[in-house]
């Protein structure tokens, strides 16, 4: 009787991981060979393909969900030692960082969506709320973005002097709020609208437009814009 699990050694040239990269190219991979390549290795009971499908069953399959994980998260899971866990937190954020050089070859904001795919690699899986600027030149193309502020959303932290002084350094003619909910919840908060026409107010000043006010969460937006409260 075959024993339930074999090492990636036992298998067939075919179904290895690794040589499957190589004759079949990345895409022919599934997420747990992927992660298998990975960790290298797995245990005399379970290969790193099997072990991989455990740690991807236990955030239902979703590598968002993975990518939050915390090194004592991963490490909870049988088999996964602290190297193990590094390589899978490392390579992760590569993913996340090349997601937002990429959202940065977007260099014409031409509606709410763009927004979105600019900021959600940036602050849209965060456990924590951030406050962004987006600035832009009369063309509407991104000359520079600026974290405002993080932790928390209240008018304090938004210090109209030091928004509008980056839009005059940087020659932008307009500018976009953007900012995260991590609760997942698109509804502005009345201290989302009471920052908004802060802005805008003080914009009209310097004829600098607020063009939008964009909320994002992990997988959806809302536009203050495209809600017509601008």
């Amino acid at each position: 009787m075959l024993p339930n699990h074999f090492s990636i050694k036992d298998w067939s040239q075919e179904d290895k991981p690794r040589e499957k990269l190589i004759y079949k190219g990345k895409g022919a991979l599934s997420d747990a060979e992927l992660i298998a390549i990975l960790i290298g290795s797995g245990s005399r009971n379970e290969s790193a393909v099997a072990l991989s499908k455990r740690i991807l069953a236990g955030v239902t399959n979703n590598l968002s969900a993975l990518g939050k994980l915390s090194m004592e998260q991963l490490m909870a899971h049988k088999g996964i030692g602290e190297a193990k866990a590094i390589a899978i937190i490392a390579a992760l954020e590569l993913g996340r960082r090349r997601r937002a050089e990429a959202a940065l070859d977007l260099v014409k904001i031409t509606s709410s969506k763009a927004i979105f795919e600019l900021m959600q690699p940036v602050i849209g899986e965060l456990s924590h709320e951030e406050f962004w600027i987006i600035y832009l030149n009369n063309s509407n193309k991104v000359v520079s973005k600026l974290q405002l502020s993080k932790g928390g959303i209240t008018g304090t932290l938004v210090d109209v002097r030091i928004v509008f002084k980056c839009a005059l350094e940087r020659g932008a003619t307009a500018l976009i709020l953007c900012h995260n909910h991590p609760s997942g919840s698109l509804i502005p908060s009345d201290a989302d609208k009471r920052i908004t026409q802060k802005l805008v107010l003080a914009g009209q000043s310097l004829d600098i437009k607020v063009l939008d006010h964009v909320i994002v969460t992990e997988t959806h937006y809302f536009s203050f814009t495209d809600a017509e409260m601008l």
